[in-house]
């Protein structure tokens, strides 16, 4: 293909979606109690939730510009013309910054940085829109074109067991955090251009799981849609969220369902569960 299209570790692309699509993965980086890994490939969600469990330290960084450089590179040494890169939300993280860097670096002219205003599926689904654009033969402008265009009709809502974890790493404010303090209160939030904003808060999580259908189907509409499912140390739910989805929704290619990594598993927490809706898809595989 004329055009590479690359993200990052936070997409939490389903297991052999980046290889079926051909889209290379660039790992953020996880810190337990100070030791640096990478996400996705030297720690996963099983370790993620163990370190947690124990109290252990996590906390997560950024790619740097010159670890997307190398990326860059040698995709363009591979034969490709461009690339488009296509990453999480600049509002909660720098990987966005670091790509914009390594874009001037290696030559804006052939490689667009697009910031897909979200994260998880939600940005999952926008590189994997411009992946198959490129494979139909885009150009790099109408590849990203298609990233753009995906992530403006992706809507993520997301239920956590507490509010802690996203306050920690500062992806939510103080005045955020409370709304989910009270007991037996479980916090519904959603990504808003580009942050993480409270929805309305239930009493249990089996109530949760219902709002999300309900705020899905809203979402949704009458159109065909492409539907992810989240969790992190939470299968059952997920399989009940998404069997739930498949019920109410229409699912082109039946819903997904991928356990998130460790980065965001880190601000998130054990028992998160959440639901991307990719609304009027307009290529499918």
């Amino acid at each position: 293909m004329p055009v590479a299209v690359i993200t990052d570790s936070t997409a939490h692309l389903p297991e052999g979606f980046a290889e079926r699509f051909g889209v290379r993965v660039v790992p953020l980086h996880v810190l337990i109690d100070g030791a640096a890994a990478l996400d996705g490939i030297e720690v996963g969600p099983q370790a993620l939730a163990k370190a947690l469990g124990e109290r252990r330290i996590v906390t997560t960084s950024r790619p740097t510009p010159g670890e997307f450089v190398a990326v860059y590179r040698e995709a363009l040494a591979g034969g490709v013309d461009s690339i488009v890169s296509v990453h999480l939300s600049s509002e909660i993280s720098g990987t966005w910054e670091s790509a914009v860097l390594a874009a001037q670096e290696v030559g804006p002219d052939r490689v667009r940085v697009v910031d897909s205003r979200s994260t998880a599926m939600g940005l999952g689904f926008a590189a994997l829109h411009a992946a198959r654009a490129a494979a139909r033969g885009a150009t790099a402008e109408e590849a990203e074109r298609a990233a753009v265009e995906a992530a403006g009709r992706a809507e993520t809502l997301f239920v956590v067991e507490t509010l802690e974890y996203l306050r920690r790493g500062g992806r939510i404010g103080p005045a955020a955090a409370l709304f989910g303090t009270a007991l037996a209160v479980k916090p519904v939030l959603g990504i808003c251009d580009g942050r993480i904003n409270p929805v309305e808060k239930v009493r249990t999580m089996h109530r949760a799981i219902a709002r999300l259908v309900e705020l899905a189907a809203g979402a949704a509409g009458e159109k065909p849609v492409e539907v992810a499912v989240h969790h992190l140390a939470s299968p059952e739910r997920a399989v009940e969220l998404a069997n739930r989805l498949e019920e109410r929704l229409d699912v082109h290619g039946g819903c997904l369902v991928s356990e998130l990594g460790a980065v965001i598993g880190a601000h998130t927490g054990p028992g998160v569960i959440g639901v991307v809706v990719q609304r009027e898809p307009d290529i499918f595989p």
